[in-house]
């Protein structure tokens, strides 16, 4: 199988951890993993790690529950140099609206967000984004495909992170020429399992949001790139085909996605 991964966060673990995740993802086939920034810094420190690594590829942006200020266009800039200084900057990610408590003010979270579709716009780099409500209140996801829709980000495409919703959300994310991105939870919410089956395959790519997770004591049961394969097994049993087809046909919507910046050696 030809897998990919949309969304990580290899930054995070310790940097000698690296080689050995991404053995064990190509030892499951899979052949692209995108690790996304959720700081400046963080931002930086995945372009390292795409350029010291073939199958990674970088998203760069601040993710809403790290910001700490409305972005100048200094901050802009240094941004916008990053990824042209960089091939290996795919998307732009990771971004969105959080309104669970405790996160910044909404308008500097949308400030935020229009300048990094305003930035993908000019690069031509497709948005990869975030939405997570307020818990039981799942209009949230409305208002930030509103924002992400007053921004024009159907100019430039991308993929809703961590997909776990309804049908009607799908629907409008298709709308707007959007994909959704499935990770583990596929692998454990029926109501998720429903929606997914009607959801087209070609609107659909894979992910693991691979972390560190210290909460979990044995360190291989954290999730990482490798477990994309899971998913796309059971999203081939939810749709009644083979998991050499999911993977194919999500590896490829991938590509599409990322506007030709990645070639992979292999048929997809």
């Amino acid at each position: 199988m030809h897998l990919a991964d949309s969304h990580t966060h290899l930054d995070q673990y310790q940097p000698e951890e690296a080689p050995d995740i991404l053995r064990r993802a190509a030892d499951a086939g899979v052949e692209l993993v995108v690790t996304a920034g959720v700081t400046e810094e963080s931002s930086l420190n995945c372009i390292d790690l795409a350029n010291r690594y073939d199958s990674v590829y970088a998203g760069i942006g601040i993710h809403p529950m790290d910001i700490t200020e409305p972005m100048n266009e200094a901050a802009y800039q240094r941004f916008r140099s990053m990824a042209l200084a960089n091939s290996k900057v795919v998307c732009i990610s990771e971004v969105g609206l959080d309104f669970s408590e405790g996160m910044p003010g909404l308008d500097v979270q949308i400030q935020v967000l229009r300048q990094h579709v305003r930035l993908a716009a000019e690069l031509d780099l497709p948005v990869i984004f975030h939405s997570r409500e307020y818990p039981g209140r799942m209009d949230d996801h409305y208002r930030t495909l509103q924002a992400l829709q007053e921004a024009n980000v159907q100019e430039v495409g991308g993929a809703m992170h961590y997909f776990q919703w309804d049908a009607d959300i799908a629907k409008v994310c298709l709308e707007m020429g959007l994909a959704v991105s499935i990770g583990k939870p596929l692998l454990r919410l029926p109501q998720l399992q429903e929606t997914v089956r009607d959801i087209p395959l070609d609107n659909i790519v894979l992910e693991t949001d691979s972390y560190p997770q210290y909460f979990k004591r044995n360190r291989m049961r954290w999730t990482e790139p490798k477990d994309i394969k899971d998913v796309a097994q059971k999203l081939a049993e939810l749709k009644g085909i083979s998991a050499t087809e999911v993977a194919e046909a999500t590896t490829g919507n991938l590509l599409r996605i990322l506007k030709g910046r990645v070639k992979l050696r292999g048929p997809v």
